[in-house]
């Protein structure tokens, strides 16, 4: 080998370096500069990369990847440098936004630059959870779909947003603070503070400036008139000199440091403002939808979606009026195609690449929807709670709650929103989630318009005229004449081979009612029953017959539908039991055909093959697969969610042919079929059995008859039993839908979602509810009338009260008072027990109403109705000179004096005496006096009556008439001040202590009245007037002013009191002001109070994941059950936590106020399926959880599924409020239950 010889250079020169040294100006500074040399190597790429050193290694692997450190023994790889002080970075902050900008003004007419003005720019510095404005800056990606609980809400439509100015006003409502006399003194904790008790003399400081010598010479007016006035003299608010000393007038104090700033002269013109436009009073419009739209497609050339027919008359006006943006309510009979509205706004918004939200009342309903609005347009999601697909749509369908929820949250996809159609509007009569309807319709921002689907409803206008006046625009009501398929509704009295021809016209399809086809029924029924009387005795027959009895009439009914082709059918039952019962007992029909049978078992195959072995061998999946291969169904909450869906889809293909379904099934589900049959006409609605109204009728009954398939649908009403009474088919039949009533109640998540929001109250939400639309409406009429009474009391004259007059004001008030108590008295009379039985025929008592003025009148019948009692009286009275009421002259105004107040004086007619016969309520009868006469009510009625025609106008009053208007005459001149009243203590017997008081404060002030001196004076009638005049004018504005304030609100009491729990539980604090507990509460879904109390106090977190799940099931379990003795030890605890927990919130309910009691707040909690869930959590299969419970299986799936959504909810307050283990539980606890058949995804999802 050869060695290779090292070479030995010379050093270098340093000329040789590649540096260069650069002075850089006067100053002696060097810098030294490195000048890149020749390469090194002469090869074309330059050297090779060669391995990296040990420094470049050891940056790379303690430096660049601090993952490879080491956890113990950090000292010995870490390295500290020396900090450098540098106090001045502690100054330097973010640059805040500019608050104003410099406006020009300009000559309106030239355009010439007059001035400039600083205008304070309104949307600076807004964020999520500072402001509602639209224009605030959007949140985070992560928050834009759901919001978030801290978040604020956007401005609700139709209140007006306040501006700047608006804010840096005070309000008259907040309290004005003196600091200088309201200050505390004394700190919490401390025995004494500071006094600021002003001295006598307090020099100066020396070398210290007054700020008020400084401000004194300042004009703070804003002109620069009156210069020479003088310097220390304070002004007016319109710069006037104001005379008061110095020393007596203290400083006039700034509300802030802005005021102080000089304001310059403005020199500019003032632009004209402009004119506001009149308020639109009429804010529902009623489209006529009788007349064709001729000129549709001349208006709109160019439509937004097309369909394969014609739409109807009444979807073109929708659809004129989409186009304009207007809001519409569509109230149409079933199936006449509110749909196409909804399909139409869909592709509006697409066309305008903005959003639609459709909402609907139930979850299945918003699969449905979901598919076929995918079908049709494609880019559609859908937001349930289990359930989140492509949130990203133009097209967003969800429940109601869940806008609820957004809307609350301040959710960024209101921003891009256009249209919100609420589809089964009437579902708003919900006494449990209506309410949620009318809070969204409240929080929906003014830019989103607004489309309403309902069935018929009475009152569509009112419930268009609150929408309207609450959005302050215009609803445009549109509702349908007829029906497309007009229906036919039928009797069935029939129960074997031989009477399946018993089906009786009743209501044809012009809406006749046949009573021949109703009496035809009664004596068909009344045959059968003879016959079966002679062969069985005279047992009657039950009304609603044995499963073998019903066993017949259905398989007499079905094999006449049969024979007249009238399948398919949806047979209506009010009972879960009694629809698997039925369709259980006819196992031996097979109404499909072969080729049916396949297509059925191939679905089967397909829809099932998504679940385990052992779900698909469940006995309810094997026992509907039976019943659907012979095509009969079943459909009501019990069944599970996939067997549901299965039996929809079938159905809507033609393959079930019998349906037996609860009213559940009519609920918005578009499944028309050919026939719908009623099991029966009572149902019990969850407290007593009773018949339909018509609105429940009309909707399951609008299910018969299939839109451009059958000519007519047909209703069949079963009668097992005896046939209905005719006046109760009548009224079921052809009454009137139930109006849209208002079920609008205060809830602790509404008040606190609203109290974490400063600028939105309570009390405008209640304002702005449907309950308050009645009498909020006249609002603007009550505040015109106020201004008109306030220039009336202005211009009224000042009564003279000197001298004797100076206790007028009181004996007016004793007089008022006086009778006020006792028509206080006489209304406890009248709805006492003894006080009815008095008020029979031929009692005398005083009649005082706007007709009659403490006018004698004697009882001459009594109605039988009591709750509003009609006391049919024949009343004196003065006759008319005159026919005409206006020329008889309008009555003097009387002077009351004390025999007056104290006594009744009873009207004594100045010329020839008269008699009426009056319908008086309770409330017309002022007295009831001793006397009783003896009358024949019947003849006096009966004359009476016969003279009020004009043919016998002129006769004169019977003999009867007459004796009773001489007596009742002789009384009043007998008794000028009233004969003697029954005592209501003595005589009558009443205890109230209300009663006993009144009569004892009667007393007092009879005694005060009569020792008044103002009613000796001479000037004592006309000023008594005066001050009558203007007492009752301020009366009316007080009243007036009531209505118009928060405290005429119907919940504003229960409001206080809900306020007063959340402030004894430590939700909000003193001022309103909502705390941490108040807002982990806002992130609940339900249940807010209790659970929020559970997290607080640590119940769960020392519990397992699945016995936490157990545990809260019973916040959502619908079924009443008890949770049995075979439950752990942990879980018989957390029970028994959970419980404690609930008694003592319903406690804090009842001590603020609440009617609920403590038994009905924990009663609302169901441990039924306590072990199911904890089971179920544990990882066992649902077949075998049929053993556990006897809950119907669907009721068990929609637990568990509602129990998910829980987890999720307290999973999100856990992290809100720093529980991460509590979070991870609930986390972990939504894991184990969302599997296998529970949460099988949604057929019309695939």
């Amino acid at each position: 080998m050869m060695e290779t010889e090292r070479l030995v250079l010379p050093p270098p020169d340093p000329l040789d370096l590649p540096l260069r040294a650069v002075e850089l100006g006067c100053t002696g500074r060097w810098e030294l500069l490195n000048v890149p040399g020749a390469p090194e190597s002469t090869l074309p790429h330059g050297l090779p990369p060669c391995a990296p050193d040990l420094q470049q290694e050891a940056e790379q692997l303690f430096l660049s990847s601090p993952a490879w450190l080491p956890l113990h023994g950090v000292e010995h790889s870490a390295r500290k440098w020396q900090r450098k002080m540098d106090p001045w970075s502690l100054l330097a902050t973010l640059g805040a936004p500019v608050p104003s900008d410099l406006q020009a003004q300009r000559h309106p007419t030239t355009g010439q630059i007059l001035g400039y003005k600083e205008v304070l720019l309104e949307n600076t510095n807004l964020s999520a959870t500072t402001s509602l404005s639209l224009r605030r800056p959007p949140g985070p990606i992560s928050q834009s779909l759901w919001g978030n609980p801290t978040q604020y809400p956007f401005w609700p439509g139709g209140m007006d947003e306040p501006t700047i100015t608006d804010l840096s006003t005070r309000e008259e409502a907040e309290e004005e603070i003196d600091f200088e006399k309201d200050l505390l003194t004394v700190p919490p904790g401390f025995k004494k503070g500071v006094d600021f008790a002003p001295k006598d003399h307090q020099a100066p400081a020396p070398g210290l400036l007054s700020l008020s010598r400084l401000l004194e010479p300042l004009d703070l007016g804003g002109g620069d008139e009156d210069e020479s006035e003088a310097v220390g003299q304070p002004r007016g608010p319109r710069g006037d000199t104001v005379s008061a000393s110095p020393c007596s007038a203290p400083l006039a104090r700034a509300s802030s440091l802005e005021d102080l700033v000089l304001k310059e002269a403005s020199t500019a013109v003032a632009p004209p403002e402009p004119s506001k436009p009149l308020p639109q009073e009429q804010w529902a419009v009623p489209v006529d939808v009788t007349s064709p739209v001729g000129d549709f497609y001349r208006l709109i050339p160019q439509p937004a979606f097309q369909w394969a027919f014609e739409p109807d008359v009444f979807q073109k006006q929708a659809i004129l009026h989409l186009e304009r943006h207007d809001s519409v309510f569509v109230a149409a009979h079933t199936s006449a195609g509110k749909t196409v509205v909804a399909e139409y706004a869909i592709a509006l918004a697409q066309k305008h690449m903005t959003r639609t939200i459709y909402t609907s009342p139930i979850k299945a309903l918003s699969n449905q929807k979901f598919r076929d609005f995918r079908n049709t347009f494609g880019d559609v999601g859908l937001l349930t709670g289990d359930v989140q697909l492509h949130p990203e749509a133009s097209c967003l369908i969800m429940t109601t709650e869940i806008l609820r929820s957004m809307l609350y949250s301040g959710s960024d996809v209101i921003r891009d929103l256009e249209w919100v159609i609420f589809d089964e509007v009437h579902y708003i009569n919900d006494a449990e989630r209506g309410v949620v309807w009318e809070e969204v319709l409240i929080m929906l921002p003014d830019h989103v318009s607004i489309i309403l689907l309902s069935a018929t409803v009475p009152n569509a206008l009112e419930f268009a005229d609150w929408i309207g006046r609450l959005k302050r625009r215009q609803i445009y009501v549109i509702s349908t004449v007829a029906r497309p398929v007009p229906l036919e509704h039928y009797l069935f009295t029939g129960n074997s081979p031989k009477t399946q021809g018993e089906l009786f016209l009743l209501l044809d399809s012009r809406g006749a009612f046949h009573t021949k086809g109703y009496y035809a029924a009664v004596e068909a029924k009344k045959e059968r029953m003879s016959k079966h009387a002679q062969t069985f005795g005279a047992k009657q027959p039950t009304h609603q017959g044995g499963p073998a009895q019903d066993r017949g009439v259905y398989l007499s009914l079905l094999a006449s539908l049969r024979t007249r082709a009238q399948l398919p059918v949806v047979v209506f039952i009010f009972s879960r039991g009694r629809c698997d019962e039925q369709a259980s007992g006819l196992t031996s029909l097979d109404l499909t055909t072969s080729s049916e049978k396949s297509e059925i078992h191939l679905f089967l195959q397909r829809c099932l093959a998504r679940l385990r072995g052992s779900d698909r061998q469940l006995p309810q999946v094997l026992h509907m697969s039976e019943l659907l291969h012979r095509g009969l169904g079943v459909h009501h909450s019990g069944i599970l969610p996939i067997l549901k869906e299965i039996v929809e889809m079938l159905f809507s293909r033609g393959l079930v042919k019998v349906l037996f379904a609860t009213e559940t099934f009519a609920m918005g589900v578009n499944m028309p079929a050919r026939t719908v049959v009623f099991d029966s006409m009572r149902k019990h609605d969850g407290s007593t059995f009773r018949d339909l109204l018509p609105g429940e009728y009309v909707q399951m009954a609008g299910r018969a008859g299939r839109r451009g398939l059958d000519p007519t649908g047909t209703v069949i009403l079963l009668c097992k039993g005896r046939v209905p009474e005719m006046a109760d088919l009548h009224r079921m039949m052809m009454g009137k839908p139930s109006q849209l009533q208002s079920q609008f109640r205060l809830t602790y998540t509404m008040i606190l979602n609203l109290l974490r929001v400063d600028a939105l109250r309570v009390e405008d939400m209640m304002k702005r509810s449907f309950s308050e639309f009645p009498s909020r409406k006249d609002s603007k009429a009550h505040e015109q009338a106020l201004a008109e009474l306030t220039k009336r009391l202005e211009a009224l004259e000042e009564p003279d009260m000197t001298g004797q007059l100076v206790d007028l004001p009181e004996y007016y008030s004793w007089g008022e008072e006086l009778t006020e108590t006792r028509s206080l008295i006489q209304r406890r009379i009248m709805d006492s027990v003894n006080g009815l039985k008095s008020l029979s025929a031929g009692r005398v008592v005083v009649v005082k109403s706007q007709e009659h003025h403490n006018a004698l009148g004697v009882i001459l019948q009594v109605s039988s109705n009591s709750t509003s009692r009609v006391f049919t009286t024949l009343v004196l009275c003065e006759k008319p000179v005159s026919e005409d009421p206006q020329e008889r002259g309008p009555a003097s105004p009387d002077v009351p004096y004390p025999d007056d107040l104290v006594g009744f004086k009873l009207f004594l007619p100045e010329g020839p005496c008269d008699h009426t016969v009056a319908k008086l309520q309770a409330g017309d009868v002022a007295a009831i006096t001793t006397k009783v006469l003896r009358v024949n009510g019947e003849k006096i009625l009966e004359d009476f009556s016969r003279r009020q025609q004009p043919k016998f106008k002129k006769d004169p009053p019977s003999a009867p008439v007459t004796t009773a208007v001489q007596e009742l005459l002789r009384l009043a001149q007998a008794y000028p001040a009233g004969p003697s009243t029954l005592d209501p203590v003595n005589d009558l017997q009443l205890k109230d202590v209300s009663v006993v008081e009144g009569g004892l404060r009667a007393r007092k002030l009879e005694e005060l009245i009569r020792g008044a001196q103002c009613v000796h004076s001479p000037r004592f009638p006309a000023q008594y007037l005066k001050l009558r005049e203007r007492m009752q004018i301020q009366k009316e504005m007080e009243r007036l002013r009531f209505l118009l304030s928060d405290q005429s609100l119907l919940l504003l009491p229960e409001y206080h009191q809900r306020v007063e729990v959340l402030r004894t539980l430590g939700y909000v604090d003193e001022a309103g002001t909502v705390k941490l507990a108040g807002r982990v509460a806002c992130a609940m879904s339900s249940h807010e109070l209790l659970l929020t109390e559970l997290m607080f106090d640590n119940a769960l977190s020392a519990l397992r994941p699945e016995e936490i799940a157990a545990l809260l099931s019973g916040l959502v379990c619908q079924s009443p059950g008890d949770p049995g003795d075979q439950l752990p030890s942990t879980l018989k605890q957390g029970v028994e936590c959970v419980q404690a927990v609930a008694k003592r919130i319903g406690e804090v309910q009842v001590a603020c106020g609440l009617n609920q009691t403590v038994e009905e707040f924990v009663g609302e909690l169901n441990f039924g399926l306590v072990e199911v869930v904890y089971e179920w959590a544990r990882g066992m299969p649902f077949s075998e959880l049929a053993g556990l419970s006897g809950t119907p299986e669907g009721l068990v799936v929609r637990c568990i599924q509602r129990l998910a959504e829980m987890c999720r909810s307290l999973r999100g307050a856990a992290r809100l409020v720093g529980e991460p283990v509590l979070g991870a539980k609930m986390e972990t606890a939504a894991t184990l239950l969302r599997r296998d058949i529970v949460f099988a995804a949604s057929l019309y999802t695939q």
